[in-house]
């Protein structure tokens, strides 16, 4: 799977403020709502989700 520029600036996101990766992914979905808890319950799990979601879409 190869990465693109846009893939890397989501990235970059997702380590910033991660809801904001997985916005810029997936939009408004259940997987926001679920980037947002975890963040809240602590920025590695956000961070790892986010992660996972822009690989995994």
């Amino acid at each position: 799977m190869a990465l693109t520029c846009s893939d890397i600036c989501k990235f970059i996101l997702a380590v910033v403020l991660p809801p904001l990766g997985v916005l810029a992914e997936r939009g408004c979905t259940i997987d926001l709502l679920i980037n947002v808890g975890l963040t809240l319950l602590g920025w590695i799990p956000g961070i790892i989700h986010a992660f996972y979601i822009i690989l995994k879409y």
